[in-house]
């Protein structure tokens, strides 16, 4: 099964894999799975981490390199998955998160989010 990790998950991963919920550990270190990250997701880590945020002090370029290194696969953004967002319910006003659905659903790719507004969405989430 793909797995995309929302931004957080993808953060804890990293940087405090003690934070993940058990179940999602379990389900990332499961080998017959393919971990995913979006390029949405480095982007709001670099903007948030510009902006000075407490929550997001990791280099972005340093993070993608260990994702990388350590077997995650990248997501590029598409036109596809950009256009596909007014499809979605106006339920999280977090343009990143919402590309994230946009993604997961367009793909058919299962999102990993610990955000209880962000698993309302319909389609392939699924939250711990």
């Amino acid at each position: 099964m793909k797995l995309l990790l929302d931004t957080h998950l993808l953060l804890w991963a990293a940087g405090t894999p003690d934070r993940l919920p058990v179940a999602a550990r379990a389900l990332m270190e499961d080998p017959r799975n393919t971990l995913l990250f979006s390029a949405a997701s480095l982007w709001e880590i670099a903007i948030k981490r510009g902006l000075g945020r407490a929550d997001f002090q990791v280099d972005a370029r340093v993070l993608r390199r260990g994702l990388l290194d350590n077997g995650y696969e990248e997501l590029q953004i598409t036109s596809e998955h950009a256009v596909f967002i007014d499809s979605l319910p106006d339920l999280h006003k977090d343009p990143f998160d919402r590309i994230l659905v946009a993604q997961a659903t367009v793909e058919g790719i299962t999102l990993l989010t610990a955000d209880v507004v962000l698993a309302q969405y319909p389609g392939p989430i699924r939250k711990f």
